[in-house]
């Protein structure tokens, strides 16, 4: 008696297998398309968070703002990534970003600005006093919302 598999069990397992993998698929690209969400967010709140200490210290007047015109805002990313000198401590600088984060969705550390004077829609950033920051890509999250209203 010989033993094996026939042509047919082979057949049948390969068309369960296949059956089990493209089930599988749709859910795997969900998780991954989660886990980018959850990065967004996290980077998100990383520079919201930077540019939130930026204005305290600078209304505290612990950091020097050259220009009275930024309201206690950064300039833009470069005041946050380079730092700004400590009021009182020549030699020192505050930095309050180690890097500029990437943006998990369009893989760039490239994100859309706003400041203080720009609507809270606006699309396009005044130049000046970096209020706000949002993800430049055009896609959707998993509960409907586009990424660049997060």
């Amino acid at each position: 008696m010989k033993r094996g598999f026939t042509y047919l069990e082979l057949i049948v397992a390969l068309a369960l297998l296949s059956l089990l993998a493209a089930a599988a698929l749709p859910s795997s690209r969900k998780i991954v398309k989660r886990q980018k969400e959850n990065q967004l967010r996290h980077q998100l709140t990383q520079i919201r968070s930077a540019i939130d200490r930026f204005k305290r210290m600078a209304d505290a007047s612990e950091i020097q703002v050259d220009d009275l015109d930024q309201l206690g805002y950064p300039a833009d990313f470069d005041e946050l990534e380079q730092g700004v000198p400590l009021t009182g401590k020549p030699g020192q600088h505050m930095r309050f970003l180690r890097r500029i984060p990437v943006d998990p969705m369009t893989g760039e550390a490239k994100w859309g600005m706003r400041s203080v004077q720009d609507d809270f829609d606006a699309s396009n950033w005044g130049g000046e006093n970096l209020f706000d920051v949002y993800s430049l890509s055009d896609g959707r999250g998993l509960d409907g919302t586009e990424y660049a209203t997060w």
